[in-house]
């Protein structure tokens, strides 16, 4: 019979480029010494750090607020959870995600749509300021997908207005560029920028009913 050793996954949120940090963390890997998942940006980290009397201490960024906050779990509960969240003490908002790797990542990808519909550019403006940090510029692959698919599907439903007789663009080229899709009318040549550097302004364009092509 092979015994299977504990493991957990451990998430966060990156208050500084937005990106969700997904991490596996075994009680082998954890030992007696301090574990630390960084983001790729190497603007934040999250620490876990074990206890004599078999707890697990962690050190979690906070998206509203400047310094981390620390979380003293029990092992069972660390380990034994198939979601467990930890939530900023001043906000409610969820900052960390623990448990089965299906559900954290599910759940991280949930409470980034409310974080997104709940927050305006000003109070996410307001955020980075907290952090001493203005918002970083980074694109997601996903994002770029979808906007793609937004994009294609206007211009099937003829909900891009451009400068062409009647108003109304027939084809169009988009260009991936380093802060967002722009999309050109092939027959006027006007043009606009889809902006996919923010998640905030990607979602908005998400739920756009056309677009404007200047």
């Amino acid at each position: 019979m092979v015994i299977e050793p504990k493991q957990t996954t451990v998430a966060y949120r990156c208050p500084v480029c937005g990106n969700g940090v997904v991490s596996a963390v075994g009680i082998f890997s954890l030992g007696g010494d301090m574990l630390k998942l960084k983001c790729e940006c190497k603007g934040s980290e999250l620490t876990v750090v074990p206890t004599s009397d078999g707890k697990v201490r962690l050190s979690v960024p906070c998206l509203a607020c400047p310094k981390p906050h620390n979380f003293l779990i029990n092992n069972t509960v660390f380990f034994g959870k198939d979601l467990f969240v930890l939530q900023c003490p001043y906000t409610d908002v969820n900052i960390c995600f623990l448990g089965a790797r299906e559900r954290v990542c599910r759940e991280l990808e949930r409470t980034e749509l409310e974080l997104l519909d709940m927050l305006g550019e000003e109070n996410l403006g307001k955020m980075c300021k907290a952090q001493g940090k203005d918002e970083e510029v980074f694109t997601d692959p996903q994002i770029l997908d979808i906007v793609t698919f937004v994009i294609n599907d206007l211009l099937e439903s003829g909900d891009i207005r451009c400068n062409c007789e009647g108003g109304v663009c027939h084809a169009c080229d988009a260009e991936v560029l380093d802060d967002g899709i722009r999309v050109t009318c092939r027959d006027c040549g006007a043009s606009t920028l889809v902006p996919t550097d923010s998640l905030i302004r990607a979602h908005d364009f998400l739920n756009a009913d056309s677009l404007t092509l200047d």
